[in-house]
């Protein structure tokens, strides 16, 4: 096989389900010539519970990149990119969580699919999660909300594999600091996707509570900040306009003197100027907002990710 891979696994805490993971890649890949085109990058990102040494594999090339302090998830693979575009590697790149939730036997399913669109991300469409309802309700309306202030959907994670030709495009998005996924919509780099189940964590808790699901999904949104803003400025315009049409109603009534209920017209008066108001100083906080983020020195993950790494990286060589 001519073609090479680079798997990112962010980790933070999760050596023992890294282990097992990596071990499980050697076990459920068959193609010998596809595992011997197989390499490893870590991104430690700031563990409290140190790496104790020795090998990770005995049959992948692992390379572990210490991170200066813990970042996140998100950033930890934005780092990873760019880690990797500055390296000169050549082949594809394919991320995937080190907990066992992107399973290993579903790697050949997003090569397979990424020979038949080439130049194209393949996303793992999630068909099947094994999460909590509770879990899968907010979930569900994460995807909600992304949708109606974007006006895109999001059916995918991180799991997915980069094809070498447009690694140094993803490497030179800024919103993939925030959030990938969406960093990659907001590109309009062309993806695809596959449907895949999602697989169990291998051992430990999972850390992706309540609030960092609602960290992780302001992070989406606020990828895409300008059309959220736009949708919100005419949500509020439309405010504006229904409070102005009722205080005219309302001036209309006092003035022909029509019958009334005694106190309600001031009552109704006062609620639509109070909509009015509010809508008005929206629309104004909406403006200032996306004039302020379009002045702002955005984040390039190709040049500023070195700020982050420290300058050893432990080589964990078969």
């Amino acid at each position: 096989m001519d073609e090479k891979y680079k798997i990112i696994m962010p980790n933070f805490n999760d050596w023992e389900s890294l282990r097992m993971l990596i071990r499980q890649i050697d076990e459920e890949i068959r193609d010998e010539s596809l595992k011997g085109a197989i390499s490893i990058l870590v991104i430690n990102d700031g563990s409290t519970e140190g790496f104790t040494g020795g090998k990770l594999n005995e049959v992948f090339d692992v390379e572990i990149v210490n991170l200066v302090r813990n970042l996140g998830h998100q950033k930890a693979i934005c780092i990873g990119l760019a880690y990797v575009n500055a390296s000169g590697f050549k082949g594809n790149v394919i991320v995937m969580d080190a907990d066992g939730e992107d399973k290993p036997s579903d790697i050949p399913a997003l090569i397979a699919q990424s020979v038949h669109a080439p130049g194209r991300i393949v996303f793992a469409y999630r068909r099947k999660r094994s999460e909590s309802l509770s879990f899968k309700f907010f979930y569900f309306f994460y995807k909600m909300v992304f949708y109606l202030l974007t006006g895109k959907p999001i059916k995918f994670g991180n799991f997915c594999i980069i094809p070498h030709n447009v690694l140094n495009n993803v490497a030179h998005i800024s919103e993939i600091w925030n959030h990938f996924s969406g960093g990659i919509i907001r590109s309009r780099i062309p993806y695809t996707t596959v449907p895949l189940d999602r697989g169990k964590r291998l051992a430990g808790q999972s850390r992706m509570n309540f609030v960092a699901l609602l960290i992780h999904g302001l992070s989406a949104i606020s990828v895409h900040i300008d059309t959220v803003a736009v949708r919100l400025l005419i949500a509020s315009v439309f405010f504006i306009a229904f409070s102005l049409l009722g205080i005219l109603v309302i001036i209309i009534i006092k003035l022909t003197g029509a019958y009334v209920m005694p106190g309600w017209p001031s009552a109704v008066f006062t609620s639509l100027l109070n909509i009015f108001l509010q809508a008005f100083i929206i629309s104004l906080f909406l403006v200032f907002l996306v004039l302020n983020h379009r002045t702002q020195l955005q984040f390039i993950p190709a040049k500023d990710y070195k700020d982050f790494i420290e300058e050893k990286s432990i080589a964990n060589k078969s």
